[in-house]
């Protein structure tokens, strides 16, 4: 696809969206063409914002009679303390993350690295390849490069080790130790400021770091209010210019000139209304707060689906998305900023959709990106993680519907001890059953133990499908509470644009693929881009106490020579323990179809199916009348978790394949291969018997 079939491809999609965005674009020059004249806060301004004549008066007005209750005001640590002993472990991991942001110790995607206690962070590194990134201005500095990283850096330099280190502050009793992580706090704060003059380096290329950085800085601010080292005028003067400063940029630097704006500019909005609301004393607070509410106003609406689904076509962006404006909603409600009640519905749709996908251990189906992104930084979380966002919706919103799981880490530093009691007076919520997300494109069969989570819609963000991968009629079976089928993952975006591409493949889901095609065609440089090919769609969804039946198909392999039309059908028999998949094919011509099923391991072995095996999956409803007499066996070899059954005719083999469980991360795998000549109609019927 050239450069003008792409973007003519794009203008048919949302015609509309491409012409405002290019508005947008214009007005983004002109307002970074006024940043440039404009003049920055010198301590003179900033005192007189805050109506003080000293710099030695000036905490005295910014950090006193506290936050308004926002949950980071240090009038909270009580009742934060309180709900943290009532969580198992909350103190001591709250503590473990304190003092490994004093010693200066991160993980990066997987990458450890530990500056030491008391030493500079280089801040520009991107550790998982060495490099580092020049300190130059941003209209200087080339971001993308070949094994290069962006991402790595701006982990770094989103400042969470901020927050952990608040965490210490108020979960340490003992009076030195508390002390030390304040003086922790005033150093990483200056290092980095030092370290990264306004507009130079990696870490101001992205207004969503900027956003995030400004919002991380201000809640740590206000968690160590009343420790004598932040209150002191040299700490205190420059981190209140850096917040100005940070809130200046994201406002012109706004992340609204694509086609479809997506969560980066809902970080913008939310880094401007966290700062403007712990901070509005500051010069442009007030117009900032009220551009960040009107635009999370609009961005929920247009960025969540009426059903809770996020638009991003991506499960795991749902989770970040949910933090979003979370985070926002918290901060707002805290100081009577109402963000209206289309806000809040769509937010309690997003933790209903969240626990509707999430298996028994909290995990979600790792369908479309992955780049382990979140806002909350209060607990080290599994990438694939999702489910301590149920309870902590349930407590935020006092909802009986979302009562799954344990008070999490999250929701008791969020909302403190009434948030506990709120929780633990709801009545438990039902049992959650099969749903059909057909805006966001996800579909769960649920029962038996099994949770299987089907893609079949359209691509994400509008169809441009920047985090949507090929992988319509794919799908991840968990099996109590562990995956067991599984989407391959991301692994990186631009260190390696190979493996980038080769992650959101046809060949790297669980769905056929007919002549080597791609379901939509993938631009090599064009990484973040995937507009609408397939045109997936749900036929038939049925559910029921014995059995659940979906019917989805897509129309990807119609430029095809020969076209063909896939239609794929699922029925998992909670009676019989299995997961019945027919695929059908429909066109003219002969085919060569290859159907994969991805595992996050190596633990898989063919064997003969057994009797009992064979009559569980023949009772299954459109399973096939014979199967072949090599099966394959996933999990651990002598405690199994479930065996595929494959139709005569269809021999399955094992070949190595990869596992990305979070961003970053590869790990070696293995993936059942198996397929047919074809001539259509034709079938291919498996049967994945468990428990």
């Amino acid at each position: 696809m050239s450069t003008l079939s792409y973007y003519s491809t794009i203008a048919r999609l949302a015609p509309a969206g491409l012409a405002r965005g290019m508005a947008r674009r214009v007005h983004g020059v002109a307002r970074q063409a006024l940043y440039k004249k404009r003049e920055r806060l010198d301590e003179r301004g900033l005192l007189a914002a805050f109506g003080v004549g000293s710099a030695e008066a000036l905490a005295d007005q910014a950090l006193v009679a506290g936050a308004g209750g926002a949950w980071c005001d240090v009038g909270q640590r009580a009742s934060v303390l309180e709900a943290l002993e009532g969580i198992p472990g909350a103190a001591e991991r709250a503590l473990a993350r304190a003092r490994a942001a004093l010693r200066g110790e991160f993980d990066v995607f997987g990458t450890h690295v530990c500056f030491g206690e008391g030493q500079p962070v280089d801040w520009s590194l991107d550790v998982g390849s060495g490099y580092r990134y020049p300190v130059v201005p941003v209209e200087r500095l080339t971001l993308a490069r070949p094994g290069v990283d962006p991402k790595y850096p701006w982990e770094l330099g989103r400042l969470d080790c901020l927050v952990a280190l608040g965490q210490g502050y108020w979960v340490e009793r003992e009076e030195s130790a508390r002390r030390a992580f304040a003086r922790g706090f005033v150093a990483r704060t200056l290092d980095f400021l030092q370290a990264n003059p306004v507009g130079e380096g990696v870490h101001w290329t992205c207004a969503m770091e900027v956003a995030l950085r400004g919002a991380n800085l201000a809640q740590a601010l206000w968690m160590f209010a009343d420790a004598p080292e932040a209150r002191r005028p040299e700490f205190l003067v420059p981190v209140l210019q850096a917040l100005a400063e940070h809130s200046a940029w994201v406002e012109t630097h706004l992340e609204d000139g694509g086609a479809v704006p997506n969560n980066h500019l809902v970080s913008n909005y939310v880094g401007l209304l966290v700062v403007g609301l712990l901070f509005p004393r500051l010069p442009d607070a007030p117009r900032q707060v009220a551009l960040a509410v009107a635009g999370l106003r609009t961005q929920v609406e247009a960025q969540v689906h009426p059903d809770g689904s996020s638009f991003e076509g991506s499960v795991p962006y749902h989770r970040l998305s949910v933090e979003l404006f979370t985070l926002a909603f918290v901060v707002a409600r805290s100081q009577g900023v109402e963000l209206g009640g289309v806000y809040t519905r769509r937010l309690r749709g997003m933790f209903a959709a969240s626990r509707a996908w999430c298996s028994e251990r909290g995990l979600a189906p790792q369908i479309g990106d992955n780049d382990s992104g979140r806002v909350f930084p209060f607990r080290e979380r599994e990438p694939r993680e999702q489910g301590y966002l149920v309870p902590l919706g349930a407590a935020l919103l006092g909802d009986a519907s979302l009562t799954d799981g344990d008070y999490p880490d999250e929701a008791a530093w969020l909302l403190g001890q009434p948030g506990l009691a709120l929780f633990q007076a709801l009545p438990a919520a039902p049992p959650v059953g099969s749903m059909g997300f057909d805006a966001g494109g996800f579909h769960v069969l649920r029962g038996a133990g099994a949770v299987v989570t089907v893609s079949a819609g359209a691509q994400g963000q509008g169809g441009v499908g920047g985090h949507s991968h090929n992988d319509k009629l794919s799908f991840e079976l968990h099996l109590g509470g562990r995956p067991v089928i599984v989407d391959p993952g991301t692994g990186t975006y631009t260190r390696d644009p190979s493996v980038r591409n080769a992650m959101r493949s046809t060949a790297a889901h669980n769905t056929p693929q007919v002549d080597g095609m791609e379901q939509a065609p993938l631009e090599a440089h064009r990484l973040f881009a995937l507009p609408e090919a397939a045109r997936a769609r749900v036929e038939v969804f049925q559910t029921g106490s014995g059995l659940d039946r979906l019917i989805a198909r897509h129309d990807g392999y119609r430029l095809l020579s020969s076209p063909v039309g896939v239609e794929r059908t699922f029925v998992l028999d909670k009676r019989e323990r299995a997961l019945g998949v027919s695929d059908s094919f429909v066109g003219v011509g002969l085919h060569e179809v290859v159907s994969r099923i991805h595992l996050p391991d190596r633990e898989a072995r063919l064997r003969e199916p057994t009797a009992g095996e064979l009559a569980r999956a023949l009772r299954v409803p459109q399973a096939p009348r014979t199967f072949e007499p090599l099966a394959v066996e996933l999990g651990p070899e002598g405690s199994p978790v479930a065996v595929v059954l494959f139709e005569r005719g269809v021999r399955p083999r094992l070949e190595t394949s990869r596992y990305s469980p979070g961003y970053g991360l590869l790990e070696e795998a293995r993936v059942v291969v198996f397929g047919a000549r074809l001539s259509p109609p034709a079938w291919l019927r498996w049967v994945v018997v468990f428990g």
